[in-house]
């Protein structure tokens, strides 16, 4: 079964991606990652296509990241690491088309792979996020490089150390600059492909040139923070098993919601 849905509308020149396994919240397993590459690359070779929305499908949401059951085979070696979100976003499959993110519901951990190379995000007001990573064990670490570009230090800080015990709102996630636009309930699909209609109407070489110009801003801290992420989660990484027993005994329990 198809986990990622492409659809492309002639007329405006906007393709929506939809992540989609909603009974598993839009977890990322193996299968979804591969073809998430596979997806952002057609997208280059498709000269219709001149701007991007992706989104999850449900209400619930938009993606809460790795999928818990996915088994990732690693290398015996302390200095070589498998990460399969990786290259998952477009930026990493070097598609320079802009992509908005439109998102409803939770947001978190391995779905910051996505949103740090979304070139803006739409929210509407029930999307939480957070980073469940310290919770259970584990180092935040390609997940805070990528949101220590989009967020004040202070802001991607308190997220990603506060773990499950804390969520940004919507209405905050504006104010801080995360959520570009908070629109009304169930209004982000149709306010994010309404930006994106926008773009696609531009000539797409200045639009493209523009993405390309702004990501060049980010990479030289994206590619310092990138190199020590492996090493970090060699060494400050829980071994699989004590994950796994804090999963069963660290539920969230009324998470504040700020």
């Amino acid at each position: 079964m198809t986990a990622v849905r492409v659809s492309a509308d002639p007329d405006t020149g906007v393709a929506v991606v939809t992540l989609d396994r909603p009974a598993r919240l839009n977890a990322i397993d193996l299968a979804m990652a591969d073809e998430l590459t596979a997806a952002w690359r057609a997208l280059r070779f498709d000269d219709t296509v001149r701007a991007v929305v992706l989104t999850g499908a449900g209400e619930r949401a938009f993606s809460t990241g790795i999928d818990r059951d996915a088994v990732v085979p690693q290398p015996s070696s302390p200095y070589m690491q498998d990460d399969p979100l990786l290259a998952i976003g477009p930026k990493a499959n070097d598609l320079w088309k802009p992509v908005v993110a439109a998102v409803r519901g939770m947001a978190c951990g391995g779905a910051f792979y996505l949103l740090g190379e979304s070139d803006f995000i739409v929210a509407d007001p029930t999307a939480v996020f957070f980073d469940p990573h310290t919770t259970y064990g584990m180092v935040s670490a390609y997940e805070s490089v990528l949101m220590a570009q989009r967020m004040p230090f202070g802001e991607v800080a308190r997220m990603m150390l506060m773990g499950t015990a804390e969520r940004i709102s919507a209405r905050r996630a504006h104010e801080i600059g995360l959520v570009s636009e908070l629109t009304g309930p169930g209004g982000a699909l149709t306010a994010a492909c309404a930006c994106a209609a926008v773009m696609a109407g531009y000539p797409a070489e200045a639009v493209q040139g523009t993405v390309r110009a702004l990501w060049a801003a980010r990479e030289g801290a994206l590619a310092q923070g990138f190199a020590q992420a492996p090493h970090l989660i060699s060494l400050g990484n829980l071994p699989a098993h004590h994950q796994a027993a804090l999963f069963t005994t660290r539920s969230p329990k009324n998470p504040h919601t700020r």
